[in-house]
């Protein structure tokens, strides 16, 4: 570059000299060769710095548009949709009639209608209607598991939907902001399904254990009829049984 530089500018002194001009008014211009080419060089570096500090500038630019981008929120949200399915299916399990979800009253009813309501002194027609609540418990929360696992079926759908748009979302996400936050309700989509398989298990184990504690129940209860039918304790009465409401 060097060497091409003065050159160029031994060219140029060379063309000057040979330039004429009248005898009676010839000017002769002194040009130092080594000082114009020193010039033609800083004149080339400095252009060089100026074209390194617009590339500067653009690669700065570039990088704050980056930033922006990955600072960009993503206008899009399945938070209130999972809330409310979750919401519905905790209402279902909130109007569950039988024996209460709440630990207090369940210990209470449990222990008056599976624990010890066969002792002598329970009248016959006591014994017929806390059968028939047991057998209403345990009918109440088969529906119960029965309106849960309808519900979850329903959820598929939008679960589904919300699945696709979140996936969508985050492959056309344009930073890291907008990825991040698709990833995090994807992860809230996962977490809403786990919430909802756990309430489904419940209301089924719930159902289960019911009608567990009423065959055992039933067993004890015979045995009771069965002893005061063979005369010990309050004499057996027959009484009609009515589990359907048919007169």
């Amino acid at each position: 570059m060097k060497k091409t530089l003065i050159a160029i500018a031994t060219t140029a002194v060379t063309a000057a000299l040979l330039v004429g001009v009248p005898a009676a008014h010839a000017q002769w211009v002194v040009i130092d060769p080594t000082n114009l080419a020193q010039n033609i060089m800083t004149a080339a570096n400095t252009l060089r710095q100026i074209n390194n500090q617009i590339r500067q500038l653009q690669n700065e630019a570039q990088m704050l548009m980056n930033q922006a981008r990955n600072l960009t929120s993503l206008d899009f949200s399945v938070v209130n949709e999972l809330r409310a399915t979750l919401a519905q299916t905790q209402q279902l399990i909130g109007q569950a009639q039988g024996l209460a979800f709440n630990v207090r009253q369940m210990e209470a009813q449990f222990r008056q209608l599976y624990e010890s309501p066969f002792g002598a002194s329970v009248s016959q027609a006591q014994l017929v209607a806390d059968a028939r609540q047991r057998w209403t418990n345990a009918l109440q929360a088969l529906r119960t598991a029965t309106q849960v696992q309808a519900q979850a079926v329903q959820n598929f759908a939008s679960d589904e939907r919300a699945l696709n748009d979140l996936v969508a979302r985050s492959q056309s996400a344009e930073g890291a902001l907008q990825a991040a936050q698709a990833t995090n309700q994807l992860l809230a989509l996962q977490v809403r399904q786990a919430i909802q398989a756990q309430q489904l298990q419940l209301t089924q184990d719930r159902a289960a254990a019911l009608e567990q504690a009423r065959q055992v129940a039933v067993h004890e209860r015979a045995r009771e009829v069965r002893r005061r039918f063979m005369g010990e304790g309050t004499p057996y009465t027959p009484h009609s049984v009515n589990f359907y409401g048919n007169p």
